[in-house]
């Protein structure tokens, strides 16, 4: 009685599931009394590749998908450098037990903008030798730019993986940059956020996370939006969607003693032997924010900013010019308030010698 191909794939995947291989067939048809080449014939529409088959892929367009990706993933090095400048504060500590718990167990970060939020997921990732996949999310961020899709590649029709996906199989941790700036397309991570992996649709397929692999979430607000106008453009987040985020962590700015700390390394990297440059820049800082903090003020200087003004520095070799540039980003009347303030913490400063710059 010649064998159907409903019966061939109905018994194939009993045995093997949904994805064979050669030797699953061979073995097949040893058990069966028929010809590997019979066989191979009646599996022909449902073929993804040389000696492989996907028993629940039927069309041509969704068998594309096991073509390799525009840029396939195993060519790149996906754990962060190291950076020697780099000093523990705030958070760092819980992030990186979280992460080398190789357990799932999605965190949400939130602090003002240029704090390290980003930075210490990344050295965290570093230390401990993990993959991170980071992802900078937009208004215009949607499922197609992180779960995949079909992509046009030398005249075929290919399925390109998304950076959630490749976190996904690979068990790396997806950092998810700016998460309050996306909009409800972000939905499509919900199974993800439960750690239960994904149904690709479009394939048929469904991706299981590898073990270690997590979520992290970075944002200026918690998902609330901006009421103060400061984060333009962030948006109110899905409830449902932030409960599946296990911990929040409030990131601050570092403490006096640390900033110094940061800026003392980033200087010695930088050549600069100007200890109390960076102590006064720190002691500045620490007034604004203080005077942000009570209201008084409504911009505020980021540890990221001092870096800039450091950087600044030593391109130009002079302090003036370097807090000039680097608070030009602010209102006129800020900036002017500012450098009259660091003026008064530095000594050796000069607002005349800063006009003539």
């Amino acid at each position: 009685m010649p064998l159907s191909t409903e019966f061939v794939v109905s018994s194939l995947q009993n045995l093997y599931g949904n994805n064979v291989t050669s030797a699953d067939v061979r073995a097949w048809c040893n058990m069966n009394g028929t010809t590997y080449q019979t066989v191979s014939k009646k599996l022909e529409q449902y073929k993804a590749g040389r000696g492989k088959w996907n028993l629940t892929v039927q069309e041509k367009l969704e068998q594309d998908y096991q073509a390799p990706p525009a840029l396939p993933a195993f060519e790149q090095n996906l754990i962060p450098q190291k950076d020697d400048t780099f000093v523990k504060f705030g958070n760092f500590t819980d992030i990186k037990k979280i992460i080398k718990s190789n357990l799932f167990y999605p965190a949400f970060i939130t602090g003002l903008s240029g704090n390290g939020k980003t930075f210490l997921v990344e050295q965290a990732c570093a230390q401990l030798q993990r993959e991170l996949i980071r992802v900078n999310l937009t208004i215009e961020t949607d499922e197609d730019d992180l779960i995949g899709g079909f992509r046009l590649i030398n005249g075929e029709t290919v399925w390109h993986n998304g950076p959630v996906i490749e976190a996904l199989e690979k068990g790396a941790v997806l950092l998810l940059d700016e998460i309050d700036l996306a909009s409800n397309k972000i939905l499509c991570l919900q199974s993800i956020l439960e750690g239960k992996g994904i149904f690709l649709k479009k394939i048929g397929k469904y991706i299981q996370p590898k073990d270690g692999f997590n979520v992290i979430a970075t944002a200026n607000t918690k998902g609330k939006g901006s009421d103060d106008g400061r984060f333009i453009g962030t948006n109110v987040l899905n409830e449902a969607f932030l409960e599946r985020f296990c911990v929040t962590f409030e990131q601050a700015y570092p403490t006096v003693v640390i900033e110094k700390k940061i800026l003392e390394g980033l200087a010695l990297d930088l050549g600069i032997e100007d200890r109390q440059f960076c102590k006064n820049l720190v002691d500045w800082a620490d007034i604004i924010r203080k005077t942000f903090y009570d209201g008084g003020i409504e911009e505020v200087i980021s540890t990221r900013r001092l870096v800039h003004i450091l950087r600044a520095y030593s391109i130009f070799d002079s302090k003036e010019k370097a807090i000039e540039v680097c608070t030009n980003r602010f209102d006129e009347e800020t900036k002017q308030s500012f450098i009259e303030l660091y003026d008064k913490v530095d000594v050796d400063f000069s607002v005349d010698k800063q006009d003539k710059n």
